[in-house]
């Protein structure tokens, strides 16, 4: 099979803090049905931010191959977050089912969180080691 020239790679990060085993146990049994499942990190349970009064959020990522842009692959996971039930609020720091998003987009980090919160930065390098000299250089 030839390597399709249009693929992309990306690193989702994955939270939720309702039912977080169902929810995204649903989320990667969708997203494989349209992404290549590459690697997955170890998931964790983390302190919610923002906003205590809350359960315990469970995060970890999923590094994916995808034929879509990064603005096409944004839109369908905030689709699946639909579908699986998430509400957004004012407070954007509040319980949800799932939360989906693109963190490093063709081995360049996107998401400023994985600078600010050391899980989801573990959970990256977890799944593309090589992104240790991107944080090295914050140093």
């Amino acid at each position: 099979m030839k390597p399709n020239p249009h693929q992309n790679t990306a690193v989702i990060g994955v939270g939720s803090n309702i039912d977080p085993e169902k929810n995204i146990e649903h989320a990667r049994t969708a997203l494989v049905h349209t992404h290549q499942l590459i690697a997955e990190s170890r998931f964790t349970q983390t302190e919610p931010i923002g906003y205590a009064d809350q359960s315990p959020f469970t995060n970890g990522v999923w590094l994916i191959k995808t034929e879509m842009d990064k603005n096409k692959l944004t839109e369908w996971l905030h689709d699946l977050e639909g579908q699986l039930e998430r509400v957004r609020t004012e407070n954007k720091y509040g319980p949800r089912t799932i939360d989906l998003d693109v963190v490093v987009w063709n081995g360049q980090i996107v998401d400023s969180n994985v600078y600010e919160r050391d899980y989801l930065k573990q959970a990256v390098l977890e799944v593309l080691p090589d992104l240790v000299d991107q944080f090295d250089v914050l140093k």
